[in-house]
């Protein structure tokens, strides 16, 4: 069926936020007002709706991103739901690639914390438009001015409240809406209805407060309000949604909302802020890529006339309908049935079938149009990050990059029994989770497994043994360390084979050396002159480098943060081939790796700790011991906060570890920083030296 709804009334929008914040317990009250479910589940009763996987609702957290459709008013809103934990942050990288704009969920108590801001980074990154909603105010310790002061502090943001709490803590009653000037309070338990009322005489004073604020702010980036504002002209309502949403689109403004979702209050306020504030997909500029053949800049106007153009973000297996392709639609049309061009692989591809998702349920459609987030049934080599497209009008759209793991795990099976099992276990994953890696020590003869932290891989594995059925032996988490250079080497590869008929000749100069800038991984590039090697044969060339970079010299860790310039070499009319020249380059590369001395790089954490003061100084000094470098200090309530790095290899187990010093008062939370040189004592004791 065609598409009955306007581009206009059309919102993508994701909830994200620090683990523990809410946001699941949002959605599932925004699900519940707009009656798209009408029972509230909740996530310590492991019975909310998004959290369907059975790991999910075991420990009452977020693992995977779920999407699913509501209508609020006369606006569709496509919803994804994604996790909190850190380990399961390329859910949300992902998710923000392809969404239009997101409500960021803070606890009212703890403020902006560590994956607050990775979420808020993630979400400049891909320029996505927010809304924040500060949860929790029923809480102990809820502090609705400190959120907004550390939201403009750590986050840098220009945000400002557009309500108000009325009351706080267990008095947490109702809120005060500062544009409409009035106080909404839920008739009864589930908050379905509101009684309007007029804002109480002791909050005059600090609403005249917060509306000033509000202007001041709404005023940078509107000359409108600015003028008025100036000239004290009275500003009206209208003027002060339009420019909110103005500032909200431009990405200039954050308006702040509050509320409870647990106690459910603020929840329709907040459905109505993202119909109000939050951009629909024509309001945002047309997509822009690059035309495969020609690389020239290619764009998309957002509009169903548009030739087709979608981005899959996301692939999932389904036990009943197979491989499910998560794709957003930028324009165009494309009906079940039809064909599509996967101009990253340049191949195509038939969609059998066109689902809206419903958290792990379908709804078939028989077409999607631009604006549209869907599931493609049928599609065999489409992979996350590919660009789908019409054949006649080509373009490929900017792909995601995922963070190296920072843990890797030995996993075997039990009996040969398991071994097909496994396999074929560990690539539904791969496909799934491009931040789950998969190698083959041949040293060891042990299947690897990396990812992004410990709970990463420990839902890895569960999955593994319960839903794949699989009996395997897991050995203990271990660090995924790396290797680089530290000089510039100029390095010949050279593949000669002559065994009676066709031989194989390959002659490749190399120039390796290391990246200006930490994190950049390996590069590669060509300077070649005078036709010395064949087009056709560079792309082997790479290939050779980045296979051989898969396992390093020192320890067979996969080497990173070196640039490979492909300068000279030579070909023979006859014998040279793609596979002799991927030989001299890995070759080339793995001796390059020797002669520009091999270092080896360890996982740093950037890591919060939450500490009652009785027990800094004893974290502190377990902290320095740890090789940990304190950053900085700060109060919450009655409790420290401590921010530092260290490395990872220092802190596995250690939320056994702060239990026991604090008598279980304290918590941390952490994430990947980045990759530093690996002390040459425990350099040592890692490779196995003296």
């Amino acid at each position: 069926m065609a598409k009955d709804i306007s581009l206009d009334k059309l919102r993508n929008i994701g909830i994200i936020a620090h683990i523990d914040a809410g946001k699941t317990t949002t959605t599932e009250r925004m699900l519940f007002y707009t009656k798209k479910i009408y029972k509230i589940g909740e996530v310590h009763d492991g019975t909310a709706t998004m959290d369907w996987m059975v790991q999910e609702q075991e420990r009452g957290i977020t693992i995977t991103s779920a999407s699913t459709t509501c209508f609020w008013k006369d606006v569709q809103i496509n919803i994804i739901d994604t996790p909190g934990h850190v380990d399961f942050t390329v859910e949300v990288e992902r998710s923000l690639k392809v969404l239009d704009g997101a409500v960021v969920v803070f606890c009212a108590v703890a403020a902006v914390q560590p994956q607050s801001e990775t979420v808020w980074r993630q979400a400049d990154k891909y320029r996505v438009p927010r809304i924040a909603f500060v949860n929790k105010m029923d809480r102990v310790g809820a502090d609705f001015d400190n959120c907004i002061d550390e939201m403009r502090k750590k986050l840098g943001t220009n945000a400002a409240a557009i309500q108000i709490p009325y009351g706080s803590e267990e008095n947490f009653s109702g809120i005060i809406d500062i544009i409409e000037d009035c106080l909404l309070i839920p008739k009864d338990e589930k908050g379905q209805e509101m009684e309007t009322k007029p804002v109480p005489g002791e909050y005059k004073e600090k609403l005249k407060k917060y509306h000033h604020d509000l202007i001041e702010r709404v005023a940078e980036g509107s000359d409108h309000i600015m003028d008025l504002y100036i000239h004290n002209k009275p500003i009206s309502k209208e003027d002060v949604k339009k420019a909110i949403r103005e500032g909200v689109v431009a990405n200039k403004f954050v308006p702040v909302l509050c509320g409870s979702s647990l106690k459910n209050k603020g929840i329709q306020l907040v459905l109505d802020a993202v119909c109000d504030y939050l951009p629909a997909p024509k309001d945002l500029p047309a997509i822009k890529g690059f035309e495969p053949e020609t690389n020239e800049y290619e764009e998309r106007a957002v509009s169903d006339e548009s030739p087709f153009c979608g981005f899959c973000f996301k692939v999932m297996s389904d036990p009943y309908v197979g491989r499910l392709s998560f794709v957003r639609i930028y324009s165009g049309k494309i009906s079940a049935g039809e064909n599509v061009y996967n101009s990253t692989k340049r191949e195509n591809e038939r969609v059998s079938k066109i689902v809206r998702m419903h958290a792990n349920k379908q709804e078939l459609v028989e077409e999607a149009s631009c604006g549209d987030i869907v599931a493609f049934v049928g599609l065999k080599e489409t992979n996350t990050g590919d660009t789908l497209c019409h054949e006649d009008a080509p373009i490929i759209l900017e792909a995601i990059k995922f963070p190296e793991p920072v843990v890797d795990l030995a996993i075997e099976t039990k009996s040969k029994v398991d071994q097909e099992k496994l396999a074929f276990a560990l690539r539904k994953l791969q496909d799934e989770d491009p931040s789950f890696k998969v190698t083959y020590n041949t040293e060891t003869a042990q299947t690897i497994i990396s990812g992004m932290g410990q709970l990463h891989l420990e839902i890895a594995v569960d999955r593994i043994l319960r839903e794949f059925n699989v009996e395997a032996k897991v050995g203990t988490p271990q660090v995924a360390y790396r290797e680089s250079i530290r000089n510039k080497v100029s390095i010949t590869g050279k593949f000669i084979q002559q065994s009676g008929g066709r031989g194989q000749y390959g002659h490749v100069v190399l120039v390796i050396e290391p990246q200006e800038v930490p994190g950049t991984g390996i590069t590669f590039e060509e300077t070649l002159k005078g036709g010395v090697i064949p087009r056709e044969y560079i792309p082997s060339v790479k290939n050779g480098i980045i296979l051989a970079a898969k396992s390093g010299v020192l320890g067979s860790f996969p080497v990173t943060d070196v640039a490979v310039t492909l300068v000279d070499g030579s070909y023979h009319e006859v014998d040279s081939s793609e596979i002799a020249f991927q030989m001299a380059a890995s070759q080339a590369f793995t001796e390059g790796l020797r002669r520009g001395i091999s270092y080896l790089l360890e996982p740093i954490m950037d890591i919060e700790i939450v500490v009652p003061e009785d027990f800094m100084g004893t974290v502190i000094g377990d902290f320095n011991s740890r090789r940990g470098k304190l950053m900085g200090m700060g109060q919450r309530g009655n409790v420290r906060v401590l921010r530092g790095h260290v490395p990872l290899a220092e802190v596995f187990d250690y939320a056994n570890i702060i239990r026991s010093l604090t008598q279980g008062r304290a918590s941390f939370t952490m994430e990947p920083f980045c990759y530093k040189e690996v002390p040459r004592d425990i350099s040592n004791k890692v490779l196995g030296l003296k």
